[in-house]
């Protein structure tokens, strides 16, 4: 695979996941318990607009807009650390707290690329 099929497939998964986890801030059950659980229940739909928002921003922006998709990289990296941060705060498992990091690398790595630097 190439660099930029990579790259393509890793902004394909990761707005697709955030898509879906943006909307589910706002209409699954089981996001409102989790995000109670995390303590966050009042900022529950703030994060859901803003994975959403980033996500339109990453695909869009990846077809049209290389400081779109740079910025909304970089904004989905700095939600998923702290996501991360969340996680380790409420004493999640490795294996809970997996996802999140990953999605950092991901957004991380996105926002890298786009910049230049990779």
């Amino acid at each position: 695979m190439n660099r930029m099929t990579l790259v393509t497939a890793l902004v394909i998964f990761s707005s697709f996941s955030f898509l879906f986890f943006g909307l589910g801030c706002f209409f699954s059950p089981r996001m409102k318990t989790e995000f109670i659980r995390y303590g966050l229940n009042k900022q529950r739909k703030i994060v859901g607009a803003l994975q959403f928002v980033g996500a339109v921003g990453l695909l869009f922006g990846h077809y049209q807009s290389i400081m779109l998709s740079t910025i909304s990289a970089l904004g989905l990296c700095l939600l998923m650390i702290l996501g991360f941060g969340v996680r380790l705060k409420i004493k999640d498992s490795f294996l809970q707290s997996i996802p999140a990091f990953l999605y950092v690398i991901i957004n991380g790595y996105l926002f890298m690329t786009f910049m230049g630097m990779l």
